[in-house]
């Protein structure tokens, strides 16, 4: 269900618009919808307004650049972030998975070190877990850790990463051990990524914005660049995870679509619009309950992996039935004058499957809920 929000949050929700309304981020926005294929920007001045204030990572201690809110207020920001079209993944990438991993389980001086940057908009963080080969399985990674003195030397190849190019450092998974288990000898590394022994290459896709394959070439990592403790990094893992899997930007995203769609749509498809928005509102139900299942401080990992396969499939199938709706003229991009909706059907068409592998593929988490929930042999 939707939490009740109190006034103070409606107001929120109100500030927020109205700040992202302004003319000079509308502008901003459009601009970066337009840049040339393959030169996506990393961190906007939205980013860093919003950061200024406080609200980037509101639900973080206002020592660490939030403003002591809670995970609900966090929800409106990213919700409302998506709604009006700002780019969201450097910011769900720095703050809401690598920057809530360092606060829940960071030591003091890596708080203090990552997070007020981060919180600020002035730096940004991705994470290197996904790696050639092994499609969704992480458990079996190949990434290796070697002992280096106190520190580690790092050796291994990830790919599927976004916005590597523009972070300055990442939350690695590598081995460190071996056993009988496989997600067992896993450790967390925070890895600066400006730096000899990393190398980023491009991987193009059909997203608006790339892939990069990260090849570490022995970086050495010191001991302080440990997140958790050594070898335990699954256990971190199995608890940050399901905070990202709320489903929230995947609703938001499919009420962006139907939006545009419902604007453009030719009479006599009424019906199929009304199919699209009792999904879309569906979705966004299970969202919220994850988001107030964190707030409550009961998260719920099958709630969250029945709101990210549901919510991810429903932008799916939401910016497919524009296409089939609208037909070709709704794969103009921004870049072209004659674009609906300033090609944000386009744009929603050519990210839609990536939504369904990231976060968790929906075979995934469709596994994960038949084994953990239904009973289902494994």
């Amino acid at each position: 269900m939707i939490p009740a929000f109190t006034p103070e949050q409606d107001n929120f929700r109100e500030e927020v618009c109205k700040l992202l309304c302004e003319d000079e981020v509308r502008a901003e926005i459009a601009q970066s919808r337009r840049t040339p294929y393959g030169q996506e920007t990393g961190l906007l001045d939205v980013h860093r307004r919003l950061g200024k204030l406080g609200w980037l990572a509101i639900n973080w201690p206002e020592r660490y650049g939030g403003a002591d809110a809670t995970i609900v207020e966090k929800a409106i920001l990213t919700e409302e972030m998506i709604r009006h079209g700002v780019p969201d993944n450097v910011h769900s990438l720095g703050v809401d998975i690598v920057g809530n991993a360092i606060h829940l389980f960071g030591t003091e001086e890596q708080k203090e070190r990552f997070l007020p940057g981060l919180a600020r908009g002035e730096i940004t963080a991705n994470v290197l877990f996904s790696e050639p080969d092994i499609g969704s399985d992480l458990a079996s990674l190949t990434t290796r850790a070697e002992p280096d003195g106190d520190g580690w030397r790092l050796h291994g190849r990830k790919i599927y990463n976004m916005k590597a190019q523009h972070s300055d450092f990442a939350l690695c998974a590598a081995r460190t051990s071996t056993g009988p288990v496989n997600f067992a000898g896993i450790t967390l590394f925070l890895v600066p990524l400006q730096s000899m022994g990393v190398v980023i290459e491009p991987v193009w896709n059909l997203s608006e914005e790339r892939f990069d394959l990260v090849t570490l070439d022995g970086i050495r990592i010191g001991p302080e660049d440990v997140l958790g403790e050594a070898d335990d990094g699954w256990q971190v893992l199995g608890k940050v995870l399901p905070l990202e899997r709320t489903g929230l930007d995947h609703s938001a995203k499919a009420e962006r679509t139907l939006a545009a769609l419902r604007e453009h749509a030719p009479p006599g498809c009424e019906q199929r619009l009304v199919e699209l928005d009792t999904r879309v509102r569906a979705a966004r139900l299970l969202a919220w309950r994850c988001v107030a299942n964190l707030h409550e401080g009961r998260p719920d990992e099958v709630h969250s992996a029945t709101a990210k396969w549901y919510t991810s499939e429903t932008a799916k199938e939401v910016s497919v039935a524009a296409v089939e709706i609208l037909g070709p003229r709704a794969l103009l991009d921004a870049r072209d004058p004659d674009a609906i909706a300033d090609g944000v059907l386009d744009a929603a068409f050519r990210e839609a499957p990536g939504l369904t592998l990231a976060q968790g593929s929906s075979e995934i988490m469709l596994f994960f809920v038949a084994t953990s929930k239904l009973g289902l042999p494994s």
